[in-house]
């Protein structure tokens, strides 16, 4: 099942083509054409992007999260 978040940003790649449709300079079936390309690309796109984000937020040892407590800092005045 193709994602909603993939049909959005194939919209939002095949947009140029559709405002071109609507100054009557492309037919309706171009148009298709190129949303029907886009959606594939938008698929590969952000399954890449999803693939690069999976790891942020998560801790290497599978446990909870280290518990770090703050240290003042000497500030020197200027």
């Amino acid at each position: 099942m193709i994602r909603p978040s993939v049909l959005l940003f194939a919209f939002v790649i095949s947009a140029p083509a559709l405002y071109r449709y609507v100054l009557d300079q492309l037919d309706l079936t171009d148009v298709m054409i190129r949303f029907i390309i886009a959606v594939p690309i938008a698929a590969l796109l952000l399954a890449a992007l999803r693939f690069v984000t999976a790891g942020y937020g998560r801790n290497g040892d599978g446990g909870e999260a280290t518990a770090v407590t703050p240290t003042p800092v000497d500030v020197r005045e200027a």
